[in-house]
């Protein structure tokens, strides 16, 4: 490389269905369990990487704004991808979310997926989706999920180098177009971040090893579910998934309290929706916001129900969307 070099690309959030929490190996993060996910449409991370030799150091905008801690997994993840290029040149990064960053709506996933497919590009890798999978999970571990759109399970492998490790799609998105409501419940920064919440419940949860032992199990309900399309299967493993991945950080000590009222009240009416026969059910990540996932043709009727939650500042509608994918530089201001 003599010349500046960038591109640009777009990548979902996805919101695990079976739950990804805790590690076997922090430094390759590799999962102590495998998990399936939907990548969601509405919402996206937009990346352009710019290799620059004019550059003595990356520099990183998140936003608008400069992040020492972010700005070092940054780097991190730009030398996997110099390593593979064979190149030392420095890079400027401008990324921006059009939702909260780090409050529990998977900004890391769509984050890093997108950096991954931006820099490979503008280093001129040639890629699989697979290889992009397996770098993007070293950066943030639920980003190997959002290069894949749809419906997508991420494997925890079984070999110590990690390159098992590695997400598929398991159905596209219009297969089964289900839809999201993303309840938003707060747009502050969780006090515990996701790596630090799965260290200290490995550590001290006594549930550990249960949730270890019974997630394949979990793993093979929500994969037939998903593929026959059959919603109360997969609405009944989810939810369950769900409050399982919070007992076991509820247990950690000192316990983490991921949910706020809010969130609580959210569960709540979308059982009582469900208990109606609407065809909704809710998952919760490691933050406050409640995701209903449903039937497309409730979808007005949900957004609606969780707008009275006292504690709801918005409702964001989304369907299922695609993986990371490159885009024209123009498009990062839109």
């Amino acid at each position: 490389m003599d010349k500046l070099s960038f591109a640009a690309a777009q990548a979902q959030p996805n919101i695990a269905l079976v739950k990804y929490w805790g590690k076997r190996d922090a430094a390759l993060n590799l999962p102590a369990v495998g998990s399936i996910s939907i990548t969601l449409d509405t919402l996206w991370t937009r990346t352009r990487v710019a290799f620059d030799p004019a550059l003595d150091q990356d520099r990183v905008s998140l936003n608008g704004r400069s992040d020492a801690a972010e700005a070092k997994r940054v780097s991190a993840c730009l030398d996997l991808l110099r390593a593979r290029a064979g190149v030392n040149w420095r890079a400027a990064v401008d990324s921006r979310n059009n939702f909260p960053t780090a409050a529990g709506l998977a900004s890391s996933a769509s984050g890093f997926a997108a950096l991954v497919h931006a820099g490979a590009e503008a280093l001129g890798l040639q890629l699989e989706d697979a290889d992009k999978s397996v770098l993007a999970r070293r950066c943030s571990g639920s980003a190997a999920r959002s290069i894949f759109g749809g419906y997508v399970e991420w494997a925890h492998g079984a070999l110590a180098d990690g390159t098992d490790s590695v997400a598929r799609p398991l159905l596209d998105a219009a297969a089964w177009p289900l839809r999201v409501a993303v309840a938003i419940t707060s747009t502050a920064a969780k006090e515990v971040g996701s790596s630090e919440g799965m260290r200290r419940t490995a550590q001290t949860s006594p549930f550990q090893s249960a949730w270890i032992e019974t997630q394949e199990a979990d793993l093979a309900a929500a994969r037939s579910a998903i593929l026959a399309r059959d919603f109360e299967a997969l609405a009944a493993i989810s939810e369950y998934s769900c409050l399982k991945m919070h007992a076991l950080a509820l247990a950690a000590r000192p316990g983490l309290l991921y949910w706020n009222g809010a969130t609580v009240e959210c569960m709540r009416r979308v059982r009582a929706l469900r208990g109606q026969g609407v065809p909704v059910f809710f998952t919760v990540d490691a933050g406050p916001q409640l995701k209903a996932v449903c039937e497309p043709s409730a979808a007005a009727q949900v957004s609606a129900a969780l707008r009275e939650v006292p504690g709801v500042l918005d409702v964001v509608e989304t369907g299922l969307g695609a993986g990371a994918r490159s885009i024209r530089v123009e498009e990062l201001a839109a």
